[in-house]
């Protein structure tokens, strides 16, 4: 497993599993264990997902120290606010009961987020959270923060894949010193995408799936990746790629293939005003 050093020197898993609409308990649970145990180090949730809980009992039952387990979580808008964020902060830690957090998120940049970047920030001096960072912020959103952070993020999470490479993002991040990280980093999976002929020259080049070979070009070109999966073949065929190096000429061609456009769909219930966003669901 290789790694990213955070701005505030902690280790960070390049690769991880997610576990965005993974519902079902046992299912969660099991995929936890599973990538666990296939030698995954990062697990990534959030406590919108309503799976939390799941996580910690698939992180249990791997049998893996905790202290060798990157775990992620976020706060979900309708608990920003400082007093918000704070009781979300204490909810996530008896969910998951991990201890502690490695890094957690601001889920969106929405409401009062600079008021739950402080608690937040109080999070990391009270040794709850190791690090803090955001998620889907834009180059202006992180302009504002960093206006009034005392403690600069350590990443930011975003939509990220071969057909959307968030180049100018990645550059501010760079100079900022914000790990970036990608969340649908293979487009859903997309049949166009997987059938581009650099991926499928590439796969047979190297004995790989295209999957692998956008997996590897994300962490070659400085991002983490979480790609989601239930499968345990897929967990383990996801991991497979640190034995490979893709030359500058192929990270080239695969950014020549950059159309600057998101292909998440929004769903409803993410729609609407900051007003309407829903609680945070607490499956079990």
């Amino acid at each position: 497993m290789e790694s990213f050093v955070l701005n505030n020197t902690h280790p960070m898993p390049s690769l991880g599993l997610g576990v965005y609409l993974v519902s079902d308990v046992t299912e969660c649970e099991r995929s936890v264990e599973a990538a666990l145990r296939t030698g995954y180090r990062l697990i990534d949730t959030a406590a919108v997902y309503g799976n939390e809980r799941a996580v910690g009992r698939g992180i249990t039952a791997s049998g893996v120290d905790r202290n060798e387990i990157f775990v992620t979580t976020k706060v979900w808008p309708s608990d920003y606010g400082y007093q918000r964020t704070k009781k979300s902060i204490a909810r996530s830690l008896e969910r998951l009961g991990t201890g502690y957090i490695d890094l957690l998120l601001l889920h969106q940049p929405y409401a009062d987020y600079r008021g739950s970047w402080s608690a937040l920030e109080d999070a990391v001096t009270g040794g709850q959270v190791r690090s803090i960072g955001v998620s889907n912020f834009r180059i202006q959103d992180l302009e504002k923060l960093l206006t009034v952070a005392k403690i600069t993020p350590a990443v930011n999470q975003v939509e990220r894949h071969p057909y959307f490479q968030q180049k100018d993002l990645a550059a501010f991040l760079a100079r900022s010193e914000i790990v970036p990280e990608a969340w649908y980093p293979l487009g859903h999976g997309s049949k166009e995408l997987l059938g581009e002929t650099v991926f499928t020259e590439l796969a047979k080049k190297y004995g790989k799936s295209a999957v692998q070979i956008i997996l590897r070009w994300h962490i070659q070109s400085g991002f983490v990746a979480i790609p989601k999966s239930t499968n345990p073949r897929h967990i383990e065929q996801n991991f497979d790629i640190f034995d490979l190096t893709l030359t500058d000429a192929e990270m080239e061609a695969i950014a020549a293939i950059d159309r600057n456009r998101p292909s998440f769909r929004v769903p409803r219930w993410l729609l609407g005003a900051v007003s309407r966003v829903p609680a945070v669901r607490d499956l079990r």
